[in-house]
């Protein structure tokens, strides 16, 4: 008699982030309005804007754009997960999916790969935009590709633990867009994604500060944009060291979060 040996979670989280992306592929209006408030908003205020950022050669548009690559990391993140999650535990997905023999780690594991992947896509789309619309340039030095990528995964991995965390707030499925996206919008104005951060009130800028979307912008700027940018950054300095320092102290208290918060069943069912 031969004993039939299970997959490994990683195996088995593979094959579902497979299975969730090809759903949220299917799900034509769930994909559109993921992708799609980052793009608008970019394609709108990016025709607005005009001028360079005081005291600087650095064209606003190219600033902002920055600032919209970083928001729609966020967007299908925190929002597309916390979202995405609050729904299937309301509809009962998440209690038949924790009663399978499928460890839960590969939920998990899955929905990784799904924001990974689709903040990619979306990081793309919303470059690609900035280069023809504003010149948006690629990093130049192989220093600034690696700020690049380090600060990519560690915006993906904090927001996707923040998103997990965050989808036990609402109290159903039907009001989680609402409840997640009024912190979200919020943090976009703190954060410096519409405006120069040194333009805020300096207790804008303090409260900005403390949530890690403000050093995500920061980081990509530090990535994207010359050095000529830096009179306008709060410390003349693109503060790597202090900006991975808040994305590792925050993917450490959502990582928290997501073992003391995160929810298999609704509320209601004990």
């Amino acid at each position: 008699m031969t004993t039939q040996v299970m997959p490994s979670a990683l195996r088995i989280g593979l094959s579902r982030g497979a299975l969730e992306l090809r759903t949220f592929i299917r799900e034509r209006e769930a994909a559109a309005f993921t992708f799609a408030m980052p793009i608008v908003l970019m394609l709108i205020f990016g025709t607005i804007f005009k001028g360079r950022v005081d005291g600087t050669n650095v064209d606003f548009r190219q600033y902002f754009a920055a600032g919209i690559i970083a928001s729609g990391i966020a967007s299908t993140t925190f929002i597309s997960l916390g979202v995405g999650i609050a729904q299937e535990r309301d509809d009962g997905t998440l209690k038949r999916l924790y009663g399978t023999p499928m460890p839960p780690s590969a939920y998990f594991i899955g929905k990784t790969i799904t924001a990974l992947v689709l903040s990619l896509a979306e990081t793309v789309i919303l470059f690609l935009l900035g280069n023809l619309m504003f010149g948006l340039k690629p990093p130049s030095t192989p220093e600034r590709w690696l700020t690049f990528a380090w600060v990519f995964v560690a915006g993906v991995t904090v927001c996707t633990l923040l998103g997990v965390a965050v989808s036990s707030v609402p109290r159903s499925g039907r009001g989680a867009a609402a409840v997640l996206n009024v912190p979200y919008l919020v943090l976009q104005f703190l954060s410096g994604v519409y405006f120069t951060f040194t333009d805020l009130p300096k207790g804008v800028q303090e409260a900005g500060a403390v949530f890690p979307l403000k050093w995500i912008c920061q980081g990509l700027r530090s990535a994207l944009l010359p050095d000529t940018l830096l009179p306008a950054e709060p410390a003349h300095s693109w503060e790597h060291g202090r900006t991975a320092l808040v994305l590792a102290a925050w993917g450490i208290a959502g990582f928290v979060l997501c073992l003391t918060t995160f929810r298999w069943k609704r509320r209601d069912d004990g």
